[in-house]
């Protein structure tokens, strides 16, 4: 039998290790749209440059550690990472060595595309990878905070812009949605909660706003709130990812969560 051709072994060989794990992501696309193509590999691999994908794995800090590096935010207003889960996934959406859902269980660290998404599942479909109806049913909301609605819905178009988080929560809060979840950013960018027990703006820019005085400095209202990319957020108030989805990080007894920025 004939032998095949050096490149095409070679060209195999790319390919076999590619859906085993992923060479350097560099040997695959010179084109620099790959997510962390031009960085380091001793950043996050422990073998440097002499990675391969048998040893890819071998980090040197968790996933959720060298991510938070560059997405500090995501990481903590994302779906709980670092941990093993009681369901496995779907092929598509591999765990670690450990078993552990990651990161990269849902995102392709090297790949290029928006999010770096695995697989074509997007929004509900995309939790029932792992979860089932019941998880749902038992949520306070039913799971009405997962469906999918329109990104425009409940945002006045005059209204300031918003960071990327509170427009993922308008998809499923604005006014067209299930009228318990109901919420509308007006004009001026002030939140109209459907319970109407607090307004608030978002998408204001926080260090501007504390020129004014009134307001704790902006790395001390960091400890707790986050303020992606120092506007003021949904997220600033309320954790997605909790049992009691939306659950305030501080609880405004006492007017505690006003007084982490506000300064009277």
């Amino acid at each position: 039998m004939k032998k095949p051709a050096f490149s095409v072994l070679v060209a195999l060989s790319l390919l076999l290790a590619l859906f085993a794990g992923g060479l350097p992501f560099a040997m695959f696309n010179g084109s620099g749209n790959r997510h962390l193509e031009t960085a380091d590999c001793a950043t996050c691999h422990l073998a440097g440059k002499s990675v391969t994908p048998q040893q890819a794995g071998m980090l040197v800090a968790s996933q959720e550690v060298l991510c938070s590096k560059c997405h500090p935010a995501a990481i903590k207003v994302s779906h709980p990472s670092g941990f093993q889960p009681k369901t496995r996934p779907i092929e598509t959406y591999p765990l670690d060595w450990k078993g552990d859902l990651t990161c990269s269980t849902c995102h392709e660290v090297h790949a290029s595309g928006h999010g770096l998404m695995r697989g074509t599942r997007r929004g509900k479909d995309l939790c029932f990878a792992c979860h089932d109806a019941e998880f749902f049913r038992k949520m306070r909301d039913g799971g009405a905070s997962l469906m999918v609605g329109h990104l425009s819905s409940g945002i006045d178009s005059e209204a300031p812009t918003l960071d990327v988080y509170s427009r993922q929560c308008m998809e499923c809060h604005g006014n067209s949605g299930d009228p318990r979840l109901a919420t509308l950013v007006d004009r001026n960018g002030v939140v109209r909660h459907a319970s109407r027990s607090v307004n608030h703006p978002v998408g204001a820019d926080y260090q501007k706003a504390a020129a004014f005085g009134g307001y704790r400095p902006r790395k001390a209202v960091e400890r707790k709130l986050l303020l992606p990319s120092g506007l003021v957020s949904c997220v600033s108030c309320h954790s997605g990812y909790q049992k009691e989805h939306g659950k305030l990080v501080v609880t405004k007894a006492d007017s505690k969560l006003c007084y982490e920025c506000h300064d009277l």
